[in-house]
């Protein structure tokens, strides 16, 4: 069976110097304005929302219209579904999800539970495959959707084997706005509970991103044993026992995650 193998990571991070192209940083900008919550806006609420000019937003969402990424009535922009290619692009050069799906479905039956695997982006994890069970869950989820790293078990496999510059560097930048009363709320208690994520191999969260859900991550690594992902199950409270998800369904998520990695290996 053949599987595709992940992109080689070619990210190259400047400084603002004189590569730094200010215009493409505004544009970008202004696609990232429009949210769930504000699907449509004029140009003055685009130029409050990025704290450009009007003048600048104008000229910037009737570049993005004629290149087909907004639509206008004459008054309100939105989004079109081309902006979709974007996300695409890296999903399918990520190729994680590809090598990945198979054997997430295979543990979704497993345990009749959602499976997920998501990448670190800044302070946050960003879901680039799911696959859901039927259960109603009160957070509603699917590719592209973020959620705060430093209380979702996904996050936490990724961060707990950052480098320790790097996770330093985290720890000092995240803002740490804990969600729930049962998450960890300072710096010192996260860090150690990152400490026993890298040293046990997997992270457990019990109701600190909501109140009822409980998950289970483990890390996902390329050839070079860098963990790229983690891949987690979500369960309600009321449904799983902690003694459950850690007796009955991490050796299930161990298993999955030791095939994915062997695949990824051979990329």
């Amino acid at each position: 069976m053949e599987f595709p193998c992940q992109a080689k990571d070619s990210t190259v991070r400047t400084q603002r110097s004189g590569d730094y192209v200010q215009s493409l940083d505004r544009g970008l900008s202004v696609l990232r304005s429009f949210s769930r919550e504000h699907p449509s806006m004029t140009v003055a609420d685009v130029a409050r929302s990025t704290e450009l000019t009007r003048a600048t937003a104008r000229r910037l969402l009737l570049t993005l219209l004629e290149m087909g990424y907004v639509t206008t009535d004459g008054k309100y922009f939105g989004l079109t579904p081309r902006v979709l290619d974007l996300g695409y692009a890296y999903i399918s050069s990520l190729q994680l999800s590809e090598i990945a799906q198979p054997f997430m479905e295979n543990l979704s039956t497993q345990v009749h539970e959602s499976v997920s695997a998501a990448v670190l982006d800044e302070a946050e994890v960003v879901y680039v495959t799911r696959v859901n069970t039927k259960r109603i869950m009160t957070i509603s989820l699917s590719i592209g959707s973020r959620l705060p790293a430093l209380w979702t078990s996904m996050g936490r496999v990724i961060l707990a084997n950052l480098e320790r510059t790097d996770l330093d560097r985290f720890l000092e930048n995240a803002p740490i706005d804990p969600p729930t009363s049962r998450s960890l709320a300072d710096v010192a208690a996260l860090r150690a509970e990152l400490a026993n994520v890298r040293e046990q191999g997997f992270a457990v969260v019990d109701q600190e991103l909501e109140e009822g859900l409980r998950s289970v991550a483990a890390p996902l690594r390329d050839r070079r044993g860098r963990v790229i992902a983690g891949m987690n199950v979500s369960t309600h409270a009321g449904r799983i026992t902690l003694r459950e998800l850690r007796g009955d369904i991490l050796p299930l998520l161990h298993h999955a995650a030791d095939e994915i990695n062997d695949r990824l290996a051979r990329c």
